[in-house]
């Protein structure tokens, strides 16, 4: 017997996954398993968004110059991305629950180093062993899914999925905006991180009772040689294309890139080398001859390169070009957030009816948001009402909304147990990785129209040809979605 689990998880969302691992606990509730799986994707993708609205008190506090508060942001981000793979293989071998419970850990602290920094240094410094931290709990969430559930519990899951990401992403504004402007205890920016402590700690509560645990089956071993060849690959890419743009692009940016595509062709090769002596790849070569995973990951990595971008622009235009303090400039998310959480709720039915569709109605109503948000914007530049942004506002968060769980679902339903948390690590790498070069590419269109000389509304102009971008991810995103099986895998 193996320590997978197996599930009995029914259509009526009764009992949850009962573990076959001696050390497992009791079949837990089905809800007691999601709520504590969530926690870990709410807290993770939020403070990657939290954190720019205090940006301001915090070069204020610790005297921090550019460069220490880039890599406030920086640091956290390519940790988180370059682990992810690493963390999802760790989970195979030792045991997701463990891991998972591991990562809160981890991150409970290191969120208490934040928040009780004395010093732009060593609040830099834990937000990169945040970011590892956040690396290592990430991948669980959607392995656990994948392995442990089936039928509805399996569509509730990656449901929630998608709406708890989206959520953290989309009000992670006006979450930090609220605690800064209310200044809880006197703490002012340090709430955006010592927030996370009593979330963690009933997550951890929770975890003994709810949190099935799974592994692969047989005896996986950990790939040090491909570990190392990946983090530095990721870093190699992650790095410039955050980086790069604030410093101009330096030559080190550029060989840093080139040096990526040379650490990815060797860690290609070295893990089919593996692979071919029977041995245990970080990440199985088979993994990609399934198409349902490359034309997944591919679709993965086009939807965000438009989605932290679009908030990156949409943030500079109502603050820096609206002058909106970063409480107002929250409030104005709800109206994405409203549009996103009716579709991200209901996507899992409208799959149903129209399969992988779903996704390309999604990008459409995200082209259609977009091309809203251009003729608003044409209207009433920086000193309308911003009224006439909401209705545009609602329908691309509807489309986003549309598109999140989808994703997620399509691939991960295809891949078998054995590829869940190698799988999980590099669709969520392929996400962080298409943050980091949306975000790279429409700071270039934004600052660059900015810059130009001529316009009367500065911020309207460079906020306007950003969109531009995002309506071509969005159209690319639709094309790709024609690339995923057209049938669930349980109809093959």
């Amino acid at each position: 017997m193996t320590a997978e689990t197996k599930s009995t998880a029914g259509a009526g969302g009764g009992p949850g996954p009962t573990p076959v691992d001696g050390g497992s606990p009791p079949a837990p509730a089905l809800g007691g398993t999601l709520f504590v799986l969530m926690i870990g994707v709410f807290v993770t993708v939020l403070d990657f968004f939290i954190v720019n609205v205090a940006i301001p008190s915090i070069q204020t506090d610790l005297h921090a110059g550019a460069s220490a508060i880039q890599f406030v942001v920086a640091g956290y981000a390519i940790a988180y991305a370059g682990g992810l793979v690493i963390g999802g293989r760790l989970g195979d071998i030792f045991g997701r629950r463990r891991l998972y419970a591991v990562g809160i850990v981890l991150f409970t602290l290191a969120s208490l180093a934040c928040g009780l920094a004395p010093t732009a240094g060593a609040l830099v410094a834990a937000r990169v062993v945040q970011g590892l931290a956040a690396a290592v709990l990430a991948p669980q969430v959607l392995s656990t899914v994948g392995a442990t559930m089936t039928g509805e519990a399996k569509a509730r899951g990656f449901t929630l999925y998608g709406v708890t990401m989206g959520l953290a992403s989309v009000f992670g504004q006006l979450i930090g905006g609220l605690l800064i402007q209310g200044d809880v205890f006197g703490l002012g920016w340090r709430a955006c991180f010592l927030i996370n402590i009593p979330i963690g700690a009933l997550a951890l509560a929770l975890i003994p009772r709810f949190m099935p645990d799974s592994r692969s089956p047989g005896k996986p071993t950990l790939d040090i040689g491909g570990m190392l060849l990946f983090s530095a690959a990721l870093i190699a890419v992650v790095l410039p294309l955050i980086e790069g743009r604030e410093q101009g692009w330096p030559l080190w940016a550029w060989a840093s890139l080139v040096g990526a595509v040379v650490l990815f062709a060797a860690f290609a090769a070295y893990e089919r080398s593996i692979a071919a002596r029977q041995g245990s790849p970080l990440l199985d070569p088979g993994l990609f001859r399934e198409r349902a995973f490359t034309a997944g990951l591919l679709a993965q990595l086009v939807f965000y390169f438009g989605q932290a971008s679009f908030f990156l622009v949409f943030a500079l235009y109502v603050q820096e070009g609206r002058h909106y303090d970063a409480l107002h400039a929250g409030l104005i998310f709800i109206a994405l957030g409203g549009g996103y959480m009716v579709t991200s709720l209901t996507a899992r039915f409208v799959a149903a009816r129209i399969g992988r569709q779903v996704i390309a109605l999604g990008a459409v109503l995200r082209i259609v948001g977009m091309a809203g948000l251009i003729a608003a914007v044409a209207h009433v530049g920086t000193t309308g009402s911003i009224w006439w942004l909401v209705p545009a506002l609602v329908i691309d968060g509807a489309g986003q909304g549309l598109a999140v769980a989808p994703l997620a679902s399509t691939v991960l339903s295809r891949i078998t147990p054995h590829y869940a948390g190698a799988a999980s690590g590099v669709l969520s790498t392929g996400a962080w990785a298409g943050n980091a070069f949306g975000v790279a590419v429409i700071g270039v269109i934004f600052y660059g129209r900015l810059a130009q000389t001529g316009p009367a509304d500065p911020f309207g102009h460079a906020f306007s040809g950003s969109l531009v971008y995002i309506i071509a991810v969005a159209a690319a995103l639709a094309v790709l979605v024609q690339l995923l099986p057209a049938k669930p895998a349980a109809a093959k």
